[in-house]
């Protein structure tokens, strides 16, 4: 079974940073694309970045594209997501999701395509 646990949330000011943490177990996690989703109350999870097995490709929403990072570290099995300039609109609970890759590289931008699920960190941005 695999396990996802997200870590590195909490409260930021406005142009602040923070760095999300993806650790998982339980698996040999070089087989598994990742993606980072948000989630804000009443919303569904909106796709914020994601990364191939091997993180030779990589991909981020346009709402956040020049201000966050992902990044992988197989031999740790941990996928970061570094998050610079914060913004109000970045409030939510971020979620780290894995995909065992039909290919070689994979790009997990669906919630529907996601096998495995952390429980979120919630990052707060303040004005």
């Amino acid at each position: 079974q695999v396990q996802l646990i997200e870590s590195g949330g909490g409260l930021v000011q406005v142009g602040g940073s923070l760095r999300l943490s993806c650790a998982a177990s339980g698996t040999n996690f070089v087989h598994f694309a990742v993606g980072w989703f948000r989630q804000t109350p009443g919303k569904g999870r909106e796709f914020v970045s994601t990364i191939t097995q091997t993180g030779t490709f990589k991909h981020t929403a346009d709402s956040v594209k020049g201000r966050f990072t992902i990044s992988r570290d197989n031999a740790k099995s941990t996928v970061y997501l570094q998050m610079n300039n914060l913004q109000p609109e970045d409030t939510a609970t971020y979620y780290c999701a894995a995909a065992r890759g039909g290919s070689v590289n994979m790009l997990l931008t669906t919630t529907t395509a996601a096998d495995y699920w952390g429980r979120g960190t919630l990052v707060t941005v303040s004005a």
